[in-house]
């Protein structure tokens, strides 16, 4: 189990009926009744996201004073540098910025810095190289928010610089001409969740008169969609309508390079979905950008040449599967080294022998495998350059903002950050990041967050076309994750490790119907799973084709030794009676039978005979209630109806430690036990 908790959503089985009543699918109809729509309107409103209007680019601070200053040098004839960073959201933001700007008729030139020399953000060297090309405007884009210094440095060199970030800002902002970030604090815009490329779309926008934006929407977009979803950014607000357009821009994209690179990774003439860019698209970009060479992703979506295209996009692929060996082998050191010492709080590692460019991805790989932060620090000549990745809510960016005593610089988001520390002063950051986190946790009293499922399913509704409706909730992320689905109480029978060793697949059996399943980056051993083992699996479900034969497939992401009824029912009455929302199959797993209400009745009055006041324990109490019923031992249903008939004036009930004190009395008129407020909050949960 990776995940102690699952939380199955509360949903309406009257709300799913209305749904599929209305022409909506079974498995689409419950997820979204499980994400609040109890109508057809409702849902086709979350369906419908591309046609969400976008907020006007004018609401961003400082967006004024940038289209004036980029005005101003096309009116001088100015050399400008649009200036990224060499991750996908910077590389698409580069990209699609210079290619707008030169059609808008700036003389313009990308630029990108090497990762392995430069590294992140603007820098001297940077600056004094585009100062020499005659550079006297640099826009940053999806950089710069934090580069107090290097803008005050290109000042000196007689250059403007114009930010346009999307990052989380330090108390300073830099003295630029302008600085356009929605996280700014004195910023009104709308929303702040934009990727750095939907910065770099706004200020396109702003730079085109109203009545010819929706032109320059249709030509940025694809473009805006890929960092978007590369960036891993809140997929709802105004994000959910770029991408949801610029995926259906980018399945008939002009770029060259960016269509020919679709052609290679197998999604040309195929539906894109976020996955499909987030998991097979976007790797090949940002793998140059993290083996130092960023350039060829750039030159790839900027090229015209159809012969160059097909070049750079199997070079790009080649540099992914470089990338790939490369973070494997780190992450199973990383993995032997954790097995032999255990970290708490959070995963610190320094290594001197480490790519810099692929840390990012295995302290990701190595938060999710040990649900904790995890900081990756790459070694060199005394400095150590890290790379951060949260878990459980943890926010990055302020918990580096605590340490910055210790840091030599820092930046990024919530969700993901880097760094750079001295390599003598580790200790103290690992030990104050460990103390700050445990506090975290201490004050916010955070549990490990719960695995939210949207629904259990019945393996006969996981066909192809149910399966395939899923899509219809794209764009999906943050915000509005892909759906997840529970299959209860299925059976193992086939296991095996593939992919070298990396991944488990599995056969599933349920009532008769057999499943393929693979769960990414996990050992049978890990899960303490076997051949035989009854499970209950948390999966996405996906379509997987094979030489023509489309078939559903369980991309896994969790599982757990199946739940008998007892504990089942356990389970739910926890929560019942820490006061959280059933969900419907919960709520009637815990609802009472009048049968069961007549049989503890009729138990209760022969056992008050020879006593006033009975002194027993709810177990013994519901094995006594069994023998003489013939029906099964139901503990927690004993506790429920002796609840019912105290609330009901039927009996005074006292508890002390395990031992229960029952007096019964003996009311002069019926009582109705449906009037009872707990039945009635089970029953409104049981139908959702």
């Amino acid at each position: 189990m990776r995940y102690q908790n699952w939380e199955l959503s509360p949903s309406s089985q009257k709300a799913r009926a209305r749904l599929e009543e209305g022409g909506l699918p079974p498995l689409l109809s419950a997820v979204l009744a499980a994400r609040g729509a109890r109508t057809p309107q409702q849902a086709q409103a979350m369906l419908s996201p591309k046609n969400e209007p976008l907020h006007p680019p004018e609401l961003l601070r400082d967006m004024d004073k940038a289209v004036a200053r980029i005005a101003l040098a096309r009116r001088r004839g100015e050399r400008a540098a649009v200036y990224g960073d060499y991750d996908v959201d910077g590389i698409t933001s580069t990209c699609l910025l210079t290619d707008f700007l030169g059609r808008w008729g700036l003389d313009v030139v990308p630029y990108i810095p090497d990762r392995l020399e430069e590294g992140y953000g603007l820098n001297r060297e940077a600056a004094l190289h585009l100062a020499r090309e005659g550079v006297s405007l640099v826009i940053t884009v999806d950089c710069g928010i934090t580069a107090v210094e290097e803008v005050a440095f290109a000042g000196e060199l007689g250059m403007d610089v114009v930010v346009t970030d999307h990052h989380e800002c330090k108390q300073r902002i830099p003295q630029a001409a302008a600085v356009v970030d929605p996280c700014r604090a004195d910023c009104p815009y709308p929303f702040s969740g934009l990727a750095g490329v939907g910065v770099a779309l706004k200020l396109a926008l702003a730079l085109t008169p109203p009545e010819e934006r929706e032109a320059v929407l249709e030509s940025c977009l694809d473009l805006a969609a890929v960092g978007t979803v590369a960036d891993v950014m809140p997929m709802e607000g105004e994000n959910r309508a770029i991408v949801a357009r610029g995926l259906e821009i980018l399945e008939r994209t002009p770029r060259v390079g960016l269509r020919l690179l679709l052609r290679e990774v197998g999604l040309e003439g195929r539906p894109l979905t976020t996955s499909l860019v987030g998991y097979t698209l976007a790797p090949r970009i940002n793998a140059a950008g993290r083996m130092g060479r960023a350039a060829l992703a750039l030159e790839l979506l900027l090229t015209r040449d159809p012969v160059r295209g097909e070049v750079l996009a199997a070079e790009l692929c080649g540099l992914n599967r470089e990338r790939q060996a490369i973070e494997g082998d780190i992450f199973q050191q990383c993995v032997q080294q954790l097995d032999r010492a255990p970290q708490q709080e959070a995963v610190l590692l320094a290594g001197d022998a480490w790519h810099q460019g692929v840390v990012g991805i295995v302290a990701s790989r190595l938060s999710e495998r040990y649900s904790c932060p995890a900081f990756m620090i790459c070694l060199h000549e005394g400095l150590g350059k890290g790379s951060c990745r949260s878990w459980g809510g943890v926010n990055l960016f302020r918990l580096l903002e605590s340490c910055g005593d210790l840091l030599e610089g820092f930046g990024g988001h919530a969700l993901a950050a880097g760094f750079t520390v001295q390599e003598e002063k580790i200790p103290a950051l690992a030990q104050r990041l460990r103390q700050a986190i445990s506090r975290e946790r201490r004050m916010e009293q955070a549990a490990a967050p719960p695995l939210v499922i949207d629904a259990a399913v019945r393996p006969e509704e996981l066909t192809v076309d149910n399966v395939e409706a899923l899509d219809r909730l794209e764009p999906c992320g943050q915000g509005c994750p892909r759906p997840v689905l529970a299959l209860l109480g299925a059976q193992v029978t086939g296991l095996s490790q593939v992919g070298r060793g990396r991944h488990l697949k599995l056969r599933l059996e349920a009532r008769g119907s057999t499943l393929e399943a693979i769960f990414f980056s996990a050992d049978a051993q890990e899960l303490g799973v076997s051949l035989g083992s009854r499970v209950d699996a948390a999966f996405s479900p996906q379509i997987n084709e094979f030489r023509g034969i489309r078939t559903v497939q369980l991309q896994l992401i969790d599982l757990r030794p199946a739940l008998t009824r007892a504990q089942w029912e356990r389970a739910a009455f926890e929560k019942y009676r820490q006061g959280g929302n059933l969900s419907p199959a919960e709520a009637r797993i815990l609802l009472p039978t009048r049968t069961e209400f007549a049989d503890l009745w009729r138990y209760l009055e022969r056992q008050c005979l020879q006593a006033p006041v009975l002194e027993d324990s709810a177990p013994r109490i519901a094995r006594g209630v069994a023998r003489r019923s013939g029906r099964r031992e139901g503990q927690i249903h004993v506790q429920l109806c002796l609840e019912v008939f105290q609330e009901r004036g039927l009996i005074s009930l006292k508890s002390r430690a395990d031992q229960l004190q029952i007096q019964l009395h003996r009311p002069e008129h019926k009582i109705d036990l449906e009037a009872s407020e707990i039945l009635r909050r089970l029953r409104r949960w049981a139908e959702g």
